[in-house]
């Protein structure tokens, strides 16, 4: 049997640092052998300059607003930003499935071996077909009107029942503010014990919407001609306002939380969702809004902490690394370990994939990367 062995200034397992000249042992095909030390490693140990980690997971992606790379002008503020996409999102299907299939081939260059991606359309399914990372498709809904929530809903899952041919799918909601309660119970009620992943608080806007129920959110509804006359703000967060109508969901993961506060995470402890994981995304929200994921959540959840890109859309590229070194130099006090961490191993926990994947341990093929410079090399 042919083995590799890689041996680098550093080699991070996925849970912590290795001992000092550690080196990694595959198999040829990237199953993970064993760690040991150089005098037990033998002959044939290639060096590597830098660290070695798992590949890496991006928990939140939009691979089919991939054709509207740099379309979008940054720091246009949320509001403007959602009606850009929404104007610019339509393309000829054969542009869309190009940058969709460019764009994957390039996460793949960055050391990504999975996926968490957002899905509206069938644009993105080829391109998944074919793909070599491992991809689970969440098939957004949204529609905040209840009358129109059974045939938004039914259109989801006539798409999620294509995804869910080719990989791990669910339907899930798009945001708090996007999302009637009428359509939530459909969600919620769908598939107990599923995975779901929604966009969660991020900005200043959404929570408004919910707490006063003055909000620039309400322009929003307007300019796209939906008469919101009815909706009450009920004076608690959006977090707070729609987490009960997904009692039902085994694993949680809430994207970008810029404002979420430490009473939401309160709050979401008293909820029977088994678990919940928070994924930021720097990237666009520096391209959005020029903010950032709060320190106190990611100091507090360091084991469910994890990273996403969103979309060229809303950022200049999908580098899980692009997203670490902004991270550490926000908050230079959180340790390369732990940024890691949630790059790999609690990405993989988020998508149900950490079997195979987020770690090198025996039996896995989670991938093997070296980190040098913020710069990534694939190693398998």
């Amino acid at each position: 049997m042919a083995y590799r062995k890689f041996r680098g200034t550093k080699l991070f397992t996925g849970k912590s640092w290795a001992p000092q000249d550690s080196v990694l042992i595959t198999q040829s095909n990237g199953q993970v052998e064993a760690i040991v030390s150089i005098a037990e490693a033998g002959d044939d140990i290639q060096p590597v300059d830098g660290i070695i980690s798992p590949g890496f997971i991006n928990a939140h992606c939009h691979l089919e607003l991939s054709h509207m790379a740099g379309k979008i002008p940054p720091q246009t503020g949320m509001i403007p930003f959602l009606l850009n996409v929404m104007n610019h999102r339509q393309a000829a299907i054969e542009a869309i499935q190009e940058a969709s299939y460019q764009t994957d081939q390039q996460m793949h260059l960055e050391g990504i071996v999975a996926v968490g991606d957002i899905c509206n359309t069938l644009h993105s399914l080829e391109t998944k077909k074919s793909s070599r990372l491992n991809y689970h498709s969440f098939v957004e809904v949204s529609g905040f009107i209840g009358a129109t929530a059974q045939n938004r809903f039914e259109q989801a899952r006539t798409v999620w029942e294509k995804f869910r041919e080719i990989g791990p799918a669910s339907i899930t909601p798009h945001a708090p503010y996007s999302v009637s309660p009428e359509l939530f119970q459909l969600i919620n009620d769908f598939d107990p014990g599923t995975l779901l992943s929604m966009h969660n608080q991020e900005s200043e806007a959404e929570n408004d919407f919910f707490i006063s129920g003055q909000s620039p959110l309400r322009d929003l509804f307007t300019s796209i001609g939906v008469n919101i006359d009815f909706f009450q703000a009920p004076g608690i967060t959006s977090l707070q306002a729609v987490l009960p109508h997904l009692n039902k969901a085994a694993k949680l993961i809430l994207v970008h939380n810029v404002v979420t506060s430490p009473d939401d995470l309160a709050f979401l402890q008293q909820q029977p969702i088994n678990e919940t994981f928070f994924c930021v995304c720097p990237g666009a929200n520096q391209y959005i809004n020029q903010s950032m994921p709060p320190g106190f959540l990611l100091k507090s959840q360091l084991d469910k902490i994890v990273i996403g890109t969103d979309s060229l859309a809303s950022n200049y590229q999908l580098s899980i690394t692009e997203e670490l070194k902004l991270l550490a130099g926000c908050y230079p006090e959180i340790p390369l370990e732990h940024l890691l961490q949630w790059a790999t191993l609690n990405g993989a926990k988020a998508l149900n994939m950490d079997s195979h994947l987020g770690s090198f341990e025996k039996g896995k093929t989670p991938g093997v990367i070296a980190l040098n410079d913020w710069k990534v090399t694939r190693l398998l």
